[in-house]
């Protein structure tokens, strides 16, 4: 059965460095007035029953954010800012619902479809994980593996991943059935990465 919006727990995922931000917390830099992780939080709020985010810095703040939007803070368990597979297993660890939807703090476009067509993709064929992928005009193809609709029930799969030493999204991906949902507009998917970046779009 497909999953619908009572069985999904949105998971924003801000428990990074920042490095490329020069250690600044991404998902609290503002856009347009508001915090990165607000415009997310609220266009995955719609799309979810319950909110997730994954923070390790400035707890307070986060569920300052995330309070109109009844979301819960989660840290990583594992120490040393160990990637957003430590964020993803967090959120898995915590959810009360059988799918996990998981977007970076970062992508404030993100579509108001993504759970119902990575929903449809899971249930279609049978599969564990459903991710993005975009292609552009010139049907070349880019991977947004950090966007993905996940079963809860692969966290202790993931915990072994992470305990063996492994940090790599794509390469945890690989062992499971996972499907790729082709989506067209780029723009929804694009993710801020300086703080240049962010004073431009600020001045568009």
């Amino acid at each position: 059965m497909k999953p619908t919006r009572e069985h999904i727990t949105g998971l924003l995922l801000a428990g990074g460095r920042g490095m490329r931000m020069g250690g600044a917390d991404k998902g609290l830099q503002p856009l347009h007035g508001e915090p990165l992780a607000a415009h997310v939080l609220k266009r995955l709020a719609p799309q979810t029953g319950a909110l997730l985010i994954s923070a390790n810095r400035h707890p307070e703040t986060y569920a300052a954010l995330g309070a109109p939007f009844g979301a819960t803070v989660v840290a990583d368990s594992l120490a040393g800012f160990p990637g957003p597979l430590a964020g993803l297993l967090a959120g898995l660890r915590a959810a009360g619902t059988d799918y996990v939807l998981s977007a970076p703090c970062d992508s404030p476009w993100l579509p108001a479809d993504l759970a119902e067509r990575l929903a449809h993709a899971l249930d279609a064929n049978g599969a564990d994980i459903a991710t993005v992928a975009t292609v552009d005009a010139r049907d070349e193809r880019s991977l947004h593996p950090v966007f993905a609709l996940l079963r809860t029930d692969l966290a202790d799969d993931l915990a072994a991943f992470m305990e063996a030493g492994e940090r790599k999204v794509r390469a945890w991906y690989a062992r499971h059935k996972t499907e790729e949902v082709v989506f067209t507009d780029e723009h929804a998917f694009y993710n801020i990465n300086s703080l240049q970046e962010l004073a431009d779009l600020e001045r568009d």
